[in-house]
């Protein structure tokens, strides 16, 4: 099963969808600023693109420098916490399918899935 964590204002994530979709891959799509990953599907995105939860953070927005998440000491459980609460800090979009990930930046690497 295919998932994008999609944001139609983005046009890496209007790109990567529609790349999924020349491919055949008719995805879940999750408007996640609407309805944003729990804490416990973060982690678990996480693993899957096997990064840790600083490395999914967009860092030019507002909640960022608000939330001061800039800080190293932030706990994973801190960070994740923030983009749950602040979808906007999740870096987009985000592919899931089966037990992979990845990040449609560029949305390319998208095609390492298929």
């Amino acid at each position: 099963m295919w998932t994008i964590y999609h944001n139609p204002r983005c046009s890496k994530s209007r790109q990567t969808l529609q790349l999924l979709q020349e491919n055949g891959v008719e995805p879940e799509v999750i408007l996640y600023l609407e309805t944003p990953p729990s804490a416990k599907v973060l982690t678990e995105i996480l693993g899957k693109l096997g990064i840790n939860a600083r490395d999914l953070l967009r860092t030019g927005e507002e909640p960022f420098k608000q939330l001061n998440l800039k800080d190293q000491d932030l706990s994973e459980t801190r960070l994740i916490d923030a983009m749950v609460q602040y979808p906007i800090l999740i870096q987009r979009p985000i592919i899931v399918k089966d037990d992979k990930a990845t990040i449609g930046r560029p949305p390319e690497n998208v095609l390492e899935l298929l």
